[in-house]
């Protein structure tokens, strides 16, 4: 025998998995516009740098690779020497023990396969 009191509890049960029901579907939707307007907003902003991803990623493989033979060098690994490459074209900044292992370091990271030009920006640092 179905009393009011439990017709109540069932009436509200229902009610509220419906309301669950509707709030987890606008937030599908939400979700669903939030990560249109994302992936809008990224990929204009890959295309504003006029570079590919595969640009990308060879200046971020040339950096490794220029970094690599930085603290395999013995006279630089514990300095600081950052490098930087945009299309290929290399960039140092920092300082170095002495001119030789900077023309060292600098044409080893001319062969690397992808870089243009390297720009040194080294400035040795004076012994004490």
């Amino acid at each position: 025998m179905l009393t009011l009191q439990s017709y109540d509890c069932t009436y509200n049960k229902r009610r509220s998995e419906m309301k669950n029901s509707r709030s987890l579907s606008q937030k599908f939707i939400l979700l669903t516009v939030v990560m249109v307007f994302g992936l809008a907003l990224f990929s204009g902003c890959a295309s504003m740098t006029g570079k590919t991803a595969g640009e990308t990623i060879d200046d971020a493989k040339i950096v490794t690779e220029s970094n690599a033979i930085i603290v395999k060098d013995q006279d630089a690994k514990f300095l600081k020497i950052d490098v930087s490459s945009t299309d290929g074209n290399v960039v140092l900044v920092g300082f170095i023990n002495d001119k030789t292992s900077e023309d060292r370091i600098v044409a080893k990271i001319r062969q690397i396969r992808g870089v243009k030009s390297v720009q040194s920006n080294l400035k040795v640092e004076e012994k004490k």
